[in-house]
């Protein structure tokens, strides 16, 4: 997973307003200042093998997808949902590319949005 976490990086880092970041045995991946997503250094989220990314929401087409891929797992992390993605091959890095952009992606919109308010977030739970 290690040498899967450095290749996916490397590619990252490359992409506009991309920052890396130490981030409790993970590598924070932020857009700006909103992280989108994290890679296993020492520790794991999930399985050994996963890595994870932030979707704050995911259209019909997109949620049904999450929900039929069997190396999708999700948590809730103050209030957001993330998605775990499992790699067991080199094959499933190209997949992983795919979720993290999407995650990128994301975060775009989330930045054009301007910041959250506290009264938002009470509203949205």
């Amino acid at each position: 997973m290690k040498a899967w976490s450095a290749a996916l990086a490397g590619e990252i880092a490359d992409w506009p307003q991309v920052d890396l970041r130490s981030f409790f045995g993970f590598t924070a991946l932020y857009r700006g200042d909103l992280i989108f997503a994290v890679l296993p250094r020492t520790r794991a989220m999930g399985t050994s093998n996963s890595l994870a990314f932030k979707l704050e929401s995911a259209g019909p087409k997109i949620q049904a997808r999450l929900e039929k891929d069997p190396r999708m797992g999700f948590t809730l992390m103050q209030r957001k949902r993330w998605y775990t993605f499992e790699l067991s091959s080199d094959a499933d890095l190209h997949d992983a590319l795919d979720w993290l952009g999407r995650a990128y992606d994301a975060a775009r919109k989330l930045s054009l949005k301007g910041p959250v308010k506290k009264s938002q977030l009470k509203k949205k739970s």
